[in-house]
């Protein structure tokens, strides 16, 4: 009798649980709900506890992080070919870049909702398309100014960016669009179709500049520009291009006012 009383207290006591079972197993349990106990009294209010996973938020990646990007900008509109090439980049689900005349915004308001309603960009390009470097200070705020405030009066929202015309800036008209809080927007390569006005060379010089994260300078006043847009974009579709606002393009950095985009000589 001594004897069994001596194992079955070495066996509880051995499961570090100095009681005696009443049952088989209970030693194990004392064992697992003394170690639970612990655990919950170490644990912080409000944590869980048990085996989970670690959840750890992914970074948010930009768009153009992810996918091949272009950015198509159109210059000198809005124009009556414009509404073509609206339809045209709907069909592609494509957006693009519109750099607007002040006075042409003014005479099209309609159309210029249309481009903004339709998910596209509109940036200032001045009210009538000057050399901004050989006009007086007052002038070049003159131009801008009131090109910014006619793109809000037709769509609510005055431009992010502004392109200067045939890219003409130097130091002072920087120091302005400064003033102003206006990046300036050049291009990675320029179609020249404006003096091209052949579809087909079009084509070929916009699929020749095309390169990741590249901003093309195309004209919306230019018929046969618009002519060559559905191919253009079958063609780069096919290379596996994402075709982007500037704003997607950039959304992973912000330009400064008077800023120069892409910056010259890249």
């Amino acid at each position: 009798m001594w004897r069994k009383v001596q194992i079955v207290m070495a066996g509880a006591c051995a499961a570090g649980v100095c009681v005696v079972p009443t049952a088989a197993g209970s030693a194990t349990a004392a064992t697992s709900g003394a170690a639970a106990v612990t655990a919950k009294a170490a644990a912080p209010a409000g944590v869980k506890t048990g085996v989970q996973k670690t959840g750890v938020k992914k970074k948010n990646v930009p768009y153009c992080a992810r996918y091949k990007c272009i950015a198509l900008t159109f210059d000198d509109g809005p124009w009556p070919y414009t509404p073509e090439l609206l339809d045209t980049l709907k069909k592609h689900k494509a957006k693009a870049t519109f750099f607007l005349l002040g006075r042409k915004v003014a005479n099209r308001p309609e159309l210029t909702r249309r481009i903004y309603e339709e998910g596209h960009d509109i940036g200032n390009h001045t009210w009538t398309h000057p050399s901004l470097t050989k006009l007086s200070d007052s002038e070049v705020l003159e131009e801008v100014s009131s090109t910014s405030d006619v793109i809000f009066q037709m769509i609510g929202k005055k431009p992010d960016y502004m392109r200067p015309p045939n890219g003409a800036t130097n130091a002072r008209v920087s120091g302005l669009m400064a003033d102003l809080g206006l990046p300036q927007i050049l291009w990675t390569g320029s179609t020249l179709d404006w003096q091209a006005r052949n579809t087909k060379v079009i084509a070929q010089r916009t699929l020749k500049l095309a390169k990741r994260d590249g901003v093309i300078l195309l004209h919306d006043i230019v018929p046969e520009t618009v002519k060559a847009m559905p191919g253009v974009l079958t063609a780069l579709e096919k290379e596996h291009y994402k075709f982007v606002t500037l704003t997607t393009l950039l959304q992973d950095r912000t330009l400064r006012g008077g800023e120069i985009y892409p910056p010259r000589g890249k």
